[in-house]
């Protein structure tokens, strides 16, 4: 992996599926993906070069993730 190639934290959450055939994440796991996000804009607040647009793309890009892992999870 190169140092520009950015791997999703969401990578790691577990995504269930439920008897009715939807996908869900346990509240244990969202729990640690709101404090990672915390965490994040935490460590983003005296970085001059960043900015709140800068830190809602990569909540997309965590969401599109999710969203296509939870996707790819109920079509099995």
């Amino acid at each position: 992996m190169s140092d520009d190639e950015v791997r999703p934290a969401t990578r790691h959450l577990n995504i269930l599926t439920a008897t009715d055939g939807q996908a869900y994440i346990p509240a244990h796991d969202v729990v640690l993906l709101l404090r990672a996000v915390a965490d994040s804009f935490r460590n983003l607040a005296d970085d001059t070069d960043c900015d709140l647009r800068t830190a809602a793309a990569v909540i997309d890009l965590e969401a599109d993730n999710l969203d296509c892992r939870a996707i790819s999870q109920t079509r099995r």
